[in-house]
């Protein structure tokens, strides 16, 4: 029975293994500095270990990774100090064409943009989500997590607050964009964020498939002694 046991867990395992070789992982704390973020528009500082945003004009943003990111999720803390509007910005081609997927005070809800070449608001409204157990208010923690991926080759991005799942709206304007950059955003409000992480097979800083393949090889390696 120990015999058995040793050999099923030994597989379970490699599945672990094998599961985590294609994912990866990026973290932002911001205890120090933000030297990987680029700020694309409006004035941003680390303060108190947060990455934070003076109110300011329109479509302030600031991307972090690059340009070739595409399905993955984004987790991040969220908190409005003045105004209205902010959120977290998904598949960044540049400056001024991303997603943005953001927390509307007044209207206690959500809404999903698509921001194109031309000006800072030159955009397209995906649509909107009333918000789902959750009170969007100032001066509050928010935990937001963000899903992006293609539905029938469409851009497509689900929606949590909190743990709480708000729903999935898709971009069919056919002009989506396919990968991109992550980042943080506000229009005409000061706002904060912390704990900003990214993470899909995509996404470099996991387990890479060669790192899989020798732990794999000895793994194996200790099972034939056993046999």
């Amino acid at each position: 029975m120990k015999y058995v046991f040793s050999v099923v867990a030994s597989c379970c395992l490699l599945v672990s293994i094998v599961s985590l070789a294609f994912a990866g992982e990026q973290t932002w704390s911001f205890d120090a500095e933000a030297d990987e973020w680029t700020p694309a528009n409006g004035a941003w500082s680390v303060e108190d270990g947060t990455y934070k945003l003076v109110k300011g004009g329109r479509a302030e943003h600031s991307l972090v990774g690059d340009a070739a990111w595409n399905d993955y999720t984004i987790e991040a803390k969220v908190r409005i100090d003045e105004g209205n509007w902010a959120g977290i910005v998904a598949r960044a081609q540049s400056e001024m064409e991303y997603y943005v997927y953001y927390l509307n005070v007044p209207d206690n809800k959500t809404e999903f943009w698509r921001h194109k070449t031309g000006a800072w608001n030159a955009r397209d409204k995906i649509g909107e989500l009333p918000g789902a157990n959750v009170t969007i208010t100032n001066g509050e923690w928010f935990d937001m997590k963000i899903t992006v991926v293609d539905r029938e080759d469409n851009p497509s991005m689900t929606l949590w607050i909190n743990g709480e799942m708000q729903g999935e709206l898709t971009d069919e304007t056919g002009e989506g964009y396919p990968a991109g950059q992550a980042g943080v955003w506000a229009w005409e409000t000061a706002a904060s964020f912390d704990d900003f992480k990214v993470s899909g097979e995509a996404i470099p800083g996991g387990l890479t498939p060669v790192e899989a393949q020798d732990k794999l090889a000895t793994t194996w390696g200790h099972l034939k002694q056993r046999f």
